[in-house]
């Protein structure tokens, strides 16, 4: 049925359709008519101390205010991440902002971090029924300084703490002018000591630690991501998301869009994301959680972000092109990874 769907959601701008879709699923979901979607078998992982139902979660992006968390997790999902947001609200970029490139199951994106502020997002937050582990992804406002970017952060984290079960700090969209800068050696140990240290008093404040990670990019070199493991073991940070959209143009071009500006996601970007999270994997031997997000959009490509040494996976433009089936799919890929890993190391 999906295809049929899509054939018809993808003669609407991408942004359009985005919208309709998700405002049709929250009313489907209300009404109870989702209640018939195919079940997801419970593959239960331990990890930062939360247990998820399923190694297949929903990446940030798509549910930016938090606005549909209960509708997304009817369909599967073994963890629902919502933003980024920021203290203020803000528009995000001029639109056309969003194209999609279906030669390539891909999309370009340059929204901006437009979202309705942190406020409203909590709110959202405080009336859903979902009771799974809900992530939640923090940024800094277009208009507010990188070297004071930091504030933002703060700010976010102090807002969120006792709503989220983990927080995400994203410095590596493309979409936000300056942001990326945040990922050298200097501005990541400055940023994250300074949240870090905030993270210890709110666990205090609220009795409960909430795990922090950090979504890096997929065009490091081996170098950058080797400072940048240094970097989040000398800090104690809980886990790392990667990755988020690439800026590389190789693989999609000539194609109609493809040379818009923004972060490219869904197919192209799955090689190079392997690549970093294997490269963070082994600079990190092991020692840190990892999440896999970029081009995962059937068994195959999740059980590869395993075997390259996450231990779960996040599904965005995947979901987009083949529909709420990929979520058993990747669950069912990375069941028969971890199958034959056991059988290979018996």
């Amino acid at each position: 049925m999906y295809p049929l769907a899509r054939a018809a959601l993808f003669q609407l701008d991408p942004e359009t359709a985005h919208h309709f879709t998700l405002n049709n699923l929250a009313r489907a979901e209300r009404l109870g008519l989702l209640n018939c979607m195919p079940k997801v078998p419970d593959q239960p992982v331990e990890l930062l101390g939360l247990t998820f139902r399923n190694p297949v979660g929903l990446s940030a992006g798509l549910d930016k205010n938090g606005d549909y968390i209960d509708a997304l997790a009817a369909l599967g999902f073994g963890f629902i991440e919502v933003g980024t947001v920021t203290p203020r609200p803000q528009p995000g970029n001029p639109k056309p902002r969003m194209f999609r490139l279906p030669q390539a199951n891909a999309i370009i994106n340059r929204l901006g971090f437009n979202n309705e502020g942190v406020d409203y997002l909590i709110r959202n937050v405080e009336r859903m029924r979902y009771d799974g582990v809900l992530g939640i992804n923090i940024g800094k406002n277009f208009d507010t300084p990188v070297e004071r970017a930091e504030d933002d952060y703060l700010i976010c984290l102090e807002k969120v703490y006792s709503h989220a079960d983990y927080v995400t700090v994203n410095i590596s969209s493309p979409n936000t002018q300056g942001l990326r800068s945040l990922q050298s050696e200097e501005a990541l140990t400055r940023l994250l000591a300074a949240l870090k240290e905030r993270q210890a008093q709110l666990s205090g404040e609220h009795g409960k630690y909430v795990p922090l990670l950090v979504k890096i990019a997929p065009d490091l070199t081996l170098e950058e991501v080797e400072i940048m493991a240094s970097v989040f073991k000398a800090q104690e940070i809980d886990g790392v998301i990667a990755t988020n959209t690439t800026i590389a143009r190789t693989a999609v071009a000539g194609l109609q869009h493809g040379d818009e500006l923004g972060g490219l996601s869904g197919r192209p970007v799955r090689e190079s994301s392997t690549r970093v999270l294997r490269e963070l994997h082994a600079a990190l031997d092991g020692s840190l959680p990892l999440i896999g997000v970029g081009g995962i959009d059937d068994a195959a490509s999740a059980a590869e972000k395993i075997q390259a040494g996450a231990s779960l996976v996040q599904i965005y433009t995947g979901f987009i092109y083949q529909g709420p089936g990929v979520i058993a799919r990747a669950a069912a890929g990375i069941a028969q990874a971890r199958a034959a890993s056991s059988r290979g190391s018996a």
